[in-house]
């Protein structure tokens, strides 16, 4: 079992920033890819950015493509995404999730464990 704690979420204008983290404790599988998704309000979840064990290569949704980095720190067992220029639009619930595979996928069932999520707000 893995257990995946989110952090970083809050209240930010539109344009501002956030760091979300994500740290990774208990009996992992070896070198998980992880990854972030988010639900938004009467939505699904969907798909925002995935890294491999390795830290690299990245994958990206189109609609943080240029705003959004995801990077992690193998050392310290914690995933990071960095979010710039956000939208009224990335407002959700942001989760991160780690799976049994070193190669990172966009599918939400591609994922075997997940954090409870940190919320994103961007209002003005």
């Amino acid at each position: 079992q893995v257990l995946l704690v989110e952090s970083g979420g809050g209240s930010v204008q539109p344009g501002g920033s956030l760091r979300l983290s994500c740290a990774a404790s208990g009996r992992a599988s070896s070198r998980p890819a992880m990854g972030w998704f988010r639900q938004a309000p009467g939505k699904g979840g969907e798909f925002v950015a995935a890294i491999n064990w390795s830290g690299g290569p990245t994958y990206y949704a189109d609609f943080v493509k240029g705003r959004f980095t995801i990077s992690r720190d193998n050392a310290n067992n914690t995933m990071y995404l960095q979010m710039n220029s956000l939208k009224h639009e990335d407002t959700a619930v942001y989760s991160c999730a780690a799976r049994r595979s070193t190669a990172a996928g966009t599918a939400l069932a591609g994922y075997d464990f997940w954090g409870q999520g940190t919320q994103v707000t961007v209002s003005s």
